[in-house]
């Protein structure tokens, strides 16, 4: 019979996705987030790689659970398990985890800072995409799609710079943790 335990290799990058997670509570500028970074540690560091899907993605979910029913909660007429919106946001990130195996095989900070800005790339791409098809805002034609993708460049900045800075906490405090406690580097 196969026992499973959780590991510290298993708990530590676990924890240290939920407090990024968790980290969106706090006062940010507009898409100011760790969600690509989620993405791109859970799968630099999870094995199995479903670990690397389940564990980020359960840290988003939670925090969209608390943002949707405490947060702002006076949009909601009552409690939101899944915001559908949020769709698009879910498929850029598993889509991101996806670029996470292909990118960071071999995790180097050239690798890493390559990861975080592509995944801000395709973030701005899909979720923007989305909002576009979702219609409502923009006409369903090119010169629609256009103007969504124009309309969002200003948040842009915010996306490279959230990604950039909690990749690099993310990435940097577990090499820090690794370093110090050897169970870790296992």
């Amino acid at each position: 019979m196969k026992t499973h335990t959780i590991t510290l290799r298993f708990l530590v990058p676990a924890l240290l996705i939920l407090l990024a997670a968790f980290s969106r509570i706090l006062p940010h500028p507009p898409n100011f987030t760790p969600v690509g970074a989620m993405a791109l540690f859970g799968a630099a560091w999870f094995k199995p790689r479903h670990w690397a899907f389940i564990v980020p993605f359960a840290g988003l979910w939670l925090s969209d659970l608390f943002l949707n029913n405490v947060v702002y909660a006076q949009y909601y007429p009552s409690f939101v398990w899944f915001d559908t919106g949020q769709l698009w946001v879910y498929l850029s990130f598993g889509l991101i985890v996806g670029l996470g195996f292909m990118a960071l095989g071999k995790i180097t900070a050239g690798r890493v800072i390559g990861a975080s800005l592509a995944s801000s790339v395709l973030f701005f791409l899909i979720t923007n995409f989305g909002v576009w098809v979702s219609g409502g805002m923009y006409a369903l034609t090119w010169q629609g799609l256009a103007a969504c993708y124009a309309a969002a460049i200003p948040f842009f900045a915010n996306t490279i710079l959230g990604d950039f800075c909690y990749t690099t906490t993310l990435f940097a405090s577990y090499g820090l943790l690794r370093n110090r406690f050897p169970a870790l580097a296992g």
